[in-house]
């Protein structure tokens, strides 16, 4: 029979046990074997039933009283262990307001100027119905030179310092191509006319000194239809220059030059002003600047490529992305772009969200 001596020993367990419990735990056990369905305190209000009505009268209060008791002594020492969780969670992550706040990876990073030059050449391109294409770096022979019109043993061949790899089983040797040029045969070879594309892509010659490096950027164009011709050209170059350089107005000069992929084949000047020490100025002034080669598809490379010369022409340009990127932004040294120097990347690069386009700016 329960006795008020035992309700108090009980008391004195249980609210011990819930004082030396150290997390959210440890209490909900003490509250389970206190309060749990085989509980003590559920165990001695189930004695209630086979007590007399006057022991019941005594017991009674004071067993619901113990259980109150220890209910709101749970409660509050549930309370205290959050309270102490939260204190030592702010404990443990707190933040120092006096250091500099990190800057986000967005405001951080920056777009290399190549990569934000390719992205103008897309954008203007592609506001003329141009599409891109691609091709391999690793190239054979007959891509790079005899596809192109470079006969075995032409002195054109001569022109480009280039990078062989050791001769296969065969006795050929792929070599790393010199221009973006072989893309036009594998175009020409994989797609019907109407063609028109821009190639940007890497090339490489032996050669390294401020304005050129060993590995560079270039850029192709090439249009083939029927009816193509060179005031269709001048047309387009002109309109490429006057968005990259963001001139309203830009006079072209086009002088008679040699290439083997093209006949006529010409070189192009832009008009520019040099008065001002280390600065150009494209769109005005008296004086001009070489830029580009370009001309008409030489009718062999259109044989190459599977196109009956008699049927289609076309006309193609050459330029380099990186030389294009240093008239427009200002950069000295072609060599720096490789260096992979943190300081040049943050003063020449730009943010990753700077997208450029023809509405909003390309530079801007």
């Amino acid at each position: 029979m329960t006795d008020m001596s035992d309700l108090d020993q009980l008391e004195t367990r249980i609210m011990h046990e819930i004082a030396a419990a150290g997390d959210e735990q440890a209490l909900e056990a003490v509250r389970v074997a206190a309060l749990g369905k085989k509980g003590t305190i559920s165990e001695k209000l189930k004695t209630l039933g086979s007590m007399s009505p006057e022991e019941r009268q005594v017991m009674g209060p004071a067993i619901n009283g113990l259980k109150n008791k220890v209910t709101e002594a749970l409660a509050a020492r549930r309370a205290e262990l959050r309270d102490a969780a939260i204190a030592a969670r702010l404990e443990r992550e707190k933040v120092d307001v006096t250091l500099p706040v990190h800057r986000p990876p967005a405001e951080r990073g920056r777009i290399h100027p190549i990569t934000q030059v390719i992205d103008e050449i897309a954008a203007i391109f592609g506001d003329l119905g141009f599409s891109i294409a691609e091709g391999p770096d690793i190239e054979t022979d007959y891509y790079n030179f005899t596809a192109l019109n470079f006969p075995e043993g032409h002195p054109a061949r001569e022109m480009h310092d280039t990078f062989f790899f050791e001769p296969d089983e065969k006795g050929e040797r792929k070599l790393l191509r010199t221009h973006t040029s072989p893309v036009q045969i594998r175009t020409m070879e994989a797609q019907k006319p109407p063609i028109r594309i821009v190639i940007p892509g890497k090339t490489y010659r032996s050669d390294s000194d401020a304005t050129h490096t060993p590995m560079f950027h270039q850029l192709e164009g090439l249009v083939i239809d029927r009816t193509a011709n060179v005031a269709n050209m001048k047309w387009v170059l002109t309109e490429f220059c006057k968005a990259y350089f963001e001139v309203p107005q830009i006079n072209m000069r086009f002088r008679p030059s040699f290439f083997p992929f093209t006949e006529p084949s010409l070189e192009v000047d832009i008009q520019c002003d040099r008065s001002r020490p280390g600065e150009i100025r494209f769109g005005e002034g008296d004086d001009w600047l070489e830029i580009l080669g370009c001309g008409m598809v030489h009718p062999n490379v259109l044989r190459h490529g599977g196109l009956d010369p008699d049927e289609y022409q076309g006309f193609a340009w050459g330029m380099g992305i990186d030389r294009i990127a240093m008239l427009k932004y200002g950069m000295p040294d072609l060599r720096a772009f490789f260096d992979a120097d943190v300081r040049w990347l943050e003063h020449y690069g730009f943010r990753p969200l700077d997208l450029p386009t023809l509405f909003g700016g390309l530079s801007s």
